[in-house]
């Protein structure tokens, strides 16, 4: 039977062959024997299996009390973080290198299952040199989450590191976002054979096009607040501080965009803008209202446009999440303010929210593009 000095003699000449046949007859003759543990652990890091590695070195962490055991383990632990500091370097250089280094865009983080949180948050530490707990804060159990902005060659290396983990990532392209054909709805014209829609383009020219049901790969929903400047009087102040203004969310402002990939286009529905006295009905309580839509509501309306799309487009994917997306977007004020947005809402003051919906929008395109409805 070999000894682990045959073990530790192979591994250090660089034989792992025989490092690995011996260690896996002394695992089999002892496996509570932490030095053997050890130079497994030794071994895979040695034939850069770094994963299983460390996965060996945190059960030594875990299960030794042994000073000598748990200094070599932890020792281990950054070897493998400064290697993997140095592959990603290399990676990063190699895909800035290949591309625009310039070329900016996000990284974004999709819901991750509780059960999947704990493993994820450790994969996303590591990869951020972030603590675990801080990580964990950033696994969204709904919906995405915009974690990181900056070079497209260098998210896309960090998205590739995660797709090896348990973490759920996609990198998107800001220049490519500000290129897509957001066709904002007027009105549907005619429902059969075919829909045909009245539509203005980006430089507000009006025209019409039409599209069969089956090239809409997907839609994405969402409400995007509406803020009024709220007035509160405090009594117990002074005149002067007696009156306070406050932003309060007032109603929200429905958004539908429909995804026509083969096309290259974005049909974008909003609630205040089309016009639901022109066109097709859509539902009878639209039918009554005809002539004095003042008094329809804008919901009836937009819940019978809404359910013929859902009768017509059944099998497709609604990314309907933009609340906590947004949530997590709207604070990156140099990124939403140079976004244009391409939606109609009559606002006293610039928000972020429509920028963070073009964005969203945006991101369920490039995702598409990239890995289909439901990769």
């Amino acid at each position: 039977m070999p000894s682990l000095e045959d073990a530790i003699a192979a591994l250090e000449i660089g034989d792992y062959r025989s490092a690995s046949r011996h260690l896996k007859v002394l695992y089999r003759t002892m496996p509570e024997n932490p030095w053997v543990r050890f130079y497994i652990a030794r071994l895979y890091e040695e034939t850069q299996r770094l994963d299983e590695a460390e996965q060996a070195y945190r059960v030594l962490l875990r299960d030794n009390t042994s000073p000598k055991i748990i200094s070599q383990a932890r020792q281990g632990m950054q070897r493998l973080e400064d290697k993997r500091k140095a592959q990603r370097e290399k990676a990063i250089a190699a895909a800035k290198a290949e591309s625009d280094p310039e070329e900016a865009g996000v990284l974004v983080l999709e819901a991750t299952p509780k059960e999947r949180r704990q493993q994820a948050a450790q994969h996303l530490a590591r990869v951020f040199d972030v603590e675990a707990y801080g990580a964990r804060l950033m696994l969204q159990v709904r919906g995405w989450r915009l974690y990181r902005t900056g070079p497209l060659a260098e998210l896309q290396v960090y998205e590739q590191e995660l797709a090896a983990t348990a973490v759920c990532a996609f990198t998107a392209s800001l220049t490519e976002i500000a290129k897509l054909n957001v066709w904002r709805v007027d009105y549907v014209q005619s429902l059969t054979p075919k829909p045909v829609v009245i539509c203005r383009d980006r430089q507000n020219r009006q025209g019409k096009f039409s599209f069969d049901w089956a090239e809409v790969r997907q839609q994405v929903r969402g409400g995007i607040p509406l803020f009024i400047n709220a007035v509160s009087y405090d009594i117990s102040r002074r005149t002067k501080d007696q009156i306070k203004r406050k932003p309060e969310t007032q109603d929200f402002v429905q958004m539908c965009d429909l995804h026509l990939p083969k096309r290259g286009v974005i049909l974008r529905f909003c609630d205040r803008s089309y016009e639901f006295d022109k066109g097709v009905i859509f539902s009878p309580e639209q039918q009554q209202q005809i002539g004095k839509l003042r008094a329809a509501t804008l919901r009836i309306n937009w819940n019978g446009m809404i359910k013929v799309f859902d009768h017509h487009l059944s099998d497709g994917v609604i990314w309907s999440d933009f609340m906590q997306f947004a949530e997590t977007a709207i604070d990156f004020h140099f990124l939403m303010e140079s976004i244009q947005p391409y939606i109609d809402i009559e606002r006293n003051e610039p928000s972020h929210w429509d920028p963070a919906f073009q964005l969203y929008s945006g991101a369920a395109w490039m995702r598409y593009r990239r890995r289909g409805v439901r990769g």
